[in-house]
C-alpha cells in the first residue's frame, strides 16, 4: 500500500511544521461525515503509532492510520491553489463520486469492503 506526495504538497508540509515549531509529519485520515459519506482529515503528527504507516517524499512525511489506509491506498497528495483557496487535494483512485461542495466523497464498492 502506498501514497505519493507531490513536491508542492511536501513543501507545504515542511512549511507548516516549521511554522508550528514541532511535529514529525502531516497525519491524514478518512472519516465518515458529510453529504457523501467520507471526508479527509488532516492534523499534525507528533509521534508515529504502532499501527501507522509512514510515507516520505521530497523530505516530507505523511502518517496514515491502519483504518484509513485502505481508503486512500494508491492516492497522490498534492497542494493546489484554486482561485483564492489553497488546499491539500487527493487524487484517489478509490473514490466513486464527490459531493457538490467537494468536501466529502463516496468510495467504490471494493474499497468499502476492506
Amino acid at each position: 500500500m502506498a501514497i505519493t506526495l507531490t513536491e508542492s504538497a511536501a513543501k507545504q508540509i515542511q512549511g507548516q511544521l516549521a511554522k508550528r515549531g514541532k511535529g514529525l509529519a502531516l497525519r491524514v485520515a478518512v472519516k465518515k461525515v458529510g453529504c457523501s459519506g467520507m471526508a479527509y482529515s488532516y492534523d499534525y503528527a507528533d509521534e508515529v503509532g504502532l499501527q501507522d504507516q509512514v510515507f516520505q517524499a521530497f523530505n516530507a512525511t505523511v502518517v496514515v492510520d491502519a483504518m484509513s489506509l485502505p481508503f486512500i491506498d494508491g492516492s497522490r497528495l498534492d497542494f493546489v491553489t484554486e482561485g483564492l483557496k489553497q488546499t491539500f487535494k487527493f487524487d484517489n483512485p478509490n473514490v466513486d463520486s464527490m459531493c457538490g461542495c467537494g468536501e466529502s466523497f463516496n468510495m467504490k464498492a471494493e474499497a468499502e469492503k476492506i
